[in-house]
């Protein structure tokens, strides 16, 4: 008796114990929304990955999809036990088990490795300077899924194939099978092209030769040099002389966009991206095209929607005429000043070298390049108060919000008549 007891009392055990994994299977979501933060053009939403002990941490997440390298900080890993080996440009460990977003779990074990910044301590917590985010969400990833970005209502869906319900004008793309990668069939000047995909870029590219044949067709087309605004990404030394232009049309699967703003790709740059996309391709569309816009991706059936969300001509270039740097230890540095009309568009007392310390009267260091951005932003006319410092020496400016990239007045009323 004592012993079928026993065994009863097993039995009951382990049908509790299958009932109780049974019931956390099923109350799984299949898929979320959650809050999304626009920060820089970038879309940022809160996330969780468990840690040895059981607990779980809280990081933000940059949602990526036009970069199959899964990226953790330095931190993250630290925390997560992993084994880290370094060379003299990055470091890498195994990847994380997996993210939860919003309560529904995201394996990361197809991922080989997981990438990791070369960072002082003191700016160990985050993938790249001028960002708060600690793990990126990669095409590798998202391309087991159904994705959704709201960039009006400021969400995040993710779920399992079939579980996000899609809406708007849609198109077939072309998927990279093997790292998730999406091009979308696009007309520029009644020419077919490839553009990618690229939630995870703030501004456009075209590819060296196709901005340079527009640029030459098209004079009257907005030009200028100097990365500003969404065209800064992570203050490259190069991006002080970055090219600028804003194409008049161009057919994106099914949207017509007007006046996209584009930067010219340099040539290393698309080497390494064309490689990559798998097919040829003429450069990426940005978040900055799409901001108006539900972005839907069902990886499964190569298509893509667009849900026009809002009308609103978004003001990404009036802005101060710097171009930055954000730099691990918090700081701004200013690399250059961008020109407007052939002079410049900041006095010439703020030099290249100089770090921006606060703008009308609000500091800067610690700040993502989003905030920074925004501080500098407003109606063209505008005065800012620029602190800048030299030397250790602090001292003040007054700069204008300028019009970048802006239509000549005799082009717009040619385009009204």
């Amino acid at each position: 008796m004592r012993v079928c007891s026993a065994g009863c009392a097993l039995l009951s055990l382990c049908v509790f114990s299958w009932g109780q994994d049974r019931a956390a299977l099923s109350s799984a979501p299949n898929s979320v929304t959650v809050p999304a933060a626009i920060d820089h053009n970038r879309v940022v939403i809160n996330t969780e990955v468990p840690l040895p002990n059981g607990s779980t941490e809280r990081v933000h997440a940059w949602v990526d999809n036009g970069n199959p390298d899964l990226y953790l900080s330095r931190r993250l890993a630290t925390l997560l036990g992993l084994a880290v080996s370094c060379n003299e440009q990055e470091c890498s460990s195994p990847p994380p088990k997996e993210i939860v977003v919003g309560g529904m779990t995201i394996p990361l074990a197809g991922v080989k490795e997981a990438k990791i910044p070369l960072k002082p301590v003191n700016a160990a917590s985050v993938l790249a300077a001028g960002m708060n985010a600690e793990i990126n969400l990669p095409s590798s990833i998202l391309r087991h899924y159904d994705v959704l970005v709201d960039f009006p209502g400021h969400k995040f869906s993710i779920g399992m194939p079939g579980t996000v319900h899609f809406r708007g004008p849609s198109g077939k793309v072309q998927i990279n099978a093997e790292n998730g990668l999406i091009q979308v069939p696009s007309l520029i000047e009644n020419k077919k092209y490839n553009l990618a995909l690229d939630i995870g870029s703030s501004i456009s590219f075209l590819s060296d030769e196709l901005f340079n044949k527009l640029t030459a067709a098209h004079p009257d087309w907005p030009h200028m040099t100097g990365a500003v605004g969404s065209a800064n990404m992570w203050g490259l030394d190069e991006e002080p002389k970055w090219k600028l232009m804003r194409v008049d049309r161009v057919q994106y699967g099914p949207l017509f966009l007007a006046n996209v703003a584009v930067v010219d790709f340099p040539k290393d740059r698309m080497e390494f991206f064309a490689k990559r996309a798998g097919i040829p391709t003429a450069g990426l569309l940005g978040s900055n095209a799409l901001l108006n816009y539900r972005i839907g991706i069902d990886y499964a059936h190569s298509t893509v929607y667009f849900e026009f969300g809002r009308m609103f001509n978004f003001p990404d270039f009036d802005v101060v005429g710097l171009i930055l740097r954000p730099e691990d230890d918090g700081r701004y540095a200013i690399l250059g000043v961008a020109e407007l009309d052939g002079k410049p568009s900041v006095p010439d007392s703020v030099q290249a070298g100089d770090h921006l310390v606060a703008v009308d009267g609000i500091p800067v260091g610690g700040s993502t390049m989003g905030q920074v951005w925004a501080m500098l932003g407003g109606t063209p006319g505008q005065e800012r108060k620029l602190t800048i410092e030299r030397g250790g020496r602090q001292f003040t400016v007054a700069a204008q919000v300028q019009h970048f990239l802006a239509e000549r007045p005799d082009e717009r009323e040619k385009k009204k008549k």
